[in-house]
């Protein structure tokens, strides 16, 4: 699988998504196979067995040029790098798009399970489908990627005098805060940070506001790749993404709400106790107790996740007593001893220690002397052996966290090498990061016992504070995991149409979410714009489906070794029977449909949320008791 950086740059030019991605790309010097058939009449068989072994040629043979640009890139930016992997992604787009005209040639011919499924996955693969008419496949380029543009280089003017205080802490005391510029990445910060709600409102409108902006843009973008998406044979672009999960697309969407349907107790119980703090500090007029949460009190620009409001949200006493941070320190553990802990943790399960090259090449820590990516990935550069991490690692327990969960990336790939090229992936595009997130979930006071850096893990008596952070991020995001592809499946079905991008947007948001925004809203705007992934084209469902799988993944590896005590108190570490079934699942890839690796692994072929439900039940226990007598709901 190429790391998120790669899918990233990708996505800005409308192309190709996790699975087209896992299959492979596209070299820049690689021309696509000649047609092995001229039209749909007369296609056979044979035809589409020879088709599919000429894609799986190149992309075995471009993948790994094209995997050392984007690497190359990411840790070392320059013009040239950034050069280089524009163009890079512009012929995978290309390329990418041509496969799956090509196979779409062959939907109505009968074929083996394995070459259906091969074929499926071209098509699946473009996220955002050019039709073959002239000019189009440039329209929708340049139309992405001045999206793409937009939204990165935005920006939100303010009264700096008024502001000093806090762009002074993001910029530093040597930082001009004469022009009152406030950047994007600035605005997120801005809102995690800040408590007074007049700011918080000013900021987020200014914002929301600009998002409108790319309106015009994302629309005539709808209109150009639902033409694309009916050429492969779908209705429209939902329609696309919904069927790639081994399902109809109305069965899908019926399995999310399904899903929702479990986790939406502990969400509301949360709600209601959230929206109760905040009535408390902000009192009747900010915060009232019987109408949705303004979206601007909750420390995210999205009000996706609500950790950064952990200050305001108090539950027990004086909170965890396992101070990672300090422990990692006194124990002498630099960046690589936190990797090598990590792999420990694979190795335990009885996985094979990580090859030679890893250490050799991966970036552990930032380099000094040049500009390079910080955001955390994983990578598999040959669809074999050479595995990397990419991390500016610091010695603390966000990063101890963030190492396990990558590292789950790089053993899931190193699972799957032995599958067909374009079967190497996850099982679905939520498998993967779910992944990772279940060993991440494994850093238990016992695992920290276990391995040496705690002597006696505290009661679980003093774990509410732990799991009310955990849940402010992980539940406090399930619903708007949910909605956002919710609203594009409407607006490319055409139930939403741009003179209403806003009120479809805030409906939703208020149907799932309960939250309100801080200001009254233009019903012809474009607020969803201010999230990168809807002018960047990237589905989104599939965080949502992270958010369930990791949970129940990890339920199961706890269930297979008996245990008995609290789940969130749970450590694996150590079980070689565990690691059996979990390499089990692992090495399928996306060979078969994905109900077969989730059995493999938790014994039933039904995504289940109430892992969820088990893991938090201690919060909830306590919720409902806090939230007794209150009005919830909203």
């Amino acid at each position: 699988m190429i790391s998120s950086k790669m899918r990233r740059a990708i996505g800005a030019f409308g192309a190709v998504s996790l699975i087209a991605l896992a299959a492979g790309c596209g070299k820049p010097a690689v021309t696509p196979p000649a047609k092995v058939v001229d039209d749909a009449a007369g296609a056979t068989a044979e035809d589409a067995a020879a088709f599919v072994d000429k894609v799986e040629a190149t992309y075995r043979e471009a993948f790994e040029e094209a995997s050392r640009i984007q690497w190359v890139n990411s840790t070392y930016i320059n013009f040239d790098t950034d050069w280089l992997a524009a163009k890079n992604a512009g012929e995978i787009t290309k390329m990418a798009v041509d496969f799956a005209n090509e196979a779409a040639k062959f939907d109505k011919v009968e074929l083996t399970p394995d070459l259906r499924r091969k074929l499926d996955f071209m098509k699946l693969g473009i996220t955002l489908p050019a039709p073959t008419r002239d000019g189009a496949a440039d329209e929708l380029a340049q139309i992405t990627t001045r999206l793409g543009s937009t939204y990165s280089t935005g920006s939100i003017s303010v009264d700096a005098a008024k502001y000093k205080a806090e762009l002074s802490a993001i910029r530093g005391p040597d930082g001009d805060l004469s022009d009152g510029v406030i950047r994007q990445n600035e605005t997120e910060l801005l809102m995690r940070q800040m408590r007074d709600p007049e700011k918080l409102a000013e900021v987020w409108t200014k914002w929301n506001d600009y998002a409108a902006g790319m309106k015009n843009d994302y629309a005539r973008m709808v209109e150009i790749a639902n033409d694309g998406a009916k050429e492969l044979g779908y209705s429209d672009v939902g329609a696309l993404w919904r069927s790639g999960y081994d399902m109809t697309p109305d069965e899908f969407e019926a399995e999310t709400d399904r899903l929702w349907s479990q986790v939406k107790p502990l969400y509301d119980q949360l709600h209601c106790f959230v929206r109760a703090e905040l009535n408390e500090k902000y009192g009747d007029d900010v915060a009232p107790l019987d109408k949705p949460i303004r979206a601007d009190l909750l420390g995210n620009m999205w009000a996706q996740e609500w950790g950064s409001i952990s200050d305001v949200v108090s539950v027990g006493g004086a909170g965890q007593s396992v101070d990672l941070d300090k422990i990692l320190v006194e124990k002498g553990y630099d960046p690589v001893k936190m990797v090598s802990a990590g792999e420990s943790f694979f190795t335990s399960l009885g996985f094979n220690a990580l090859p030679d090259t890893f250490w050799q090449r991966s970036q552990i820590t930032k380099p000094r002397d040049r500009e390079v990516v910080c955001h955390a990935s994983a990578w598999d550069l040959d669809s074999q052996d050479d595995l990397r991490i990419k991390m500016c690692t610091t010695v603390g327990a966000e990063d101890f966290t963030t190492i396990h969960h990558e590292l789950g990336h790089n053993f899931y790939q190193r699972a799957y090498k032995d599958q067909p090229i374009l079967f190497q992936g996850g099982a679905n595009d939520g498998f993967h990061e779910a992944i990772g997130d279940m060993i991440a979930l494994s850093i238990t006071p016992e695992y920290l016992k276990q391995i040496g850096l705690i002597e006696t893990a505290p009661p679980a008596s003093e774990d509410l504070s732990l799991l009310m952070r955990q849940a402010l991020d992980k539940i406090a995001f399930l619903p708007f995991g949910l909605i956002v592809d919710k609203y594009r499946w409407k607006i490319f079905a055409g139930e939403v149409t741009p003179d209403h991008y806003n009120d479809g947007w805030w409906a939703l948001r208020t149907q799932y979410q309960g939250i309100r925004p801080p200001t009254e809203r233009p019903g012809a705007g474009f607020d969803a714009g201010g999230k990168y992934h809807v002018p960047g084209g990237v589905p989104y469902t599939r965080y949502f489906l992270a958010r369930i799988l990791q949970f129940q993944f990890y339920k199961a590896a706890c269930d297979q070794i008996g245990w008995t005590g609290p789940l969130h108190r749970c450590s694996f570490y150590g079980s070689k029977d565990v690691g059996a079934k979990f390499n089990a699942m692992m090495e399928m890839g996306a060979s078969k449909p994905w109900p077969d690796a989730l059995e493999a692994f938790t014994g039933t072929r039904q995504m289940d949320g109430s892992a969820i439900i088990a893991y938090f039940k201690p919060l909830m226990d306590y919720l409902e008791e806090e939230n007794a007598g209150r009005q919830c709901g909203w």
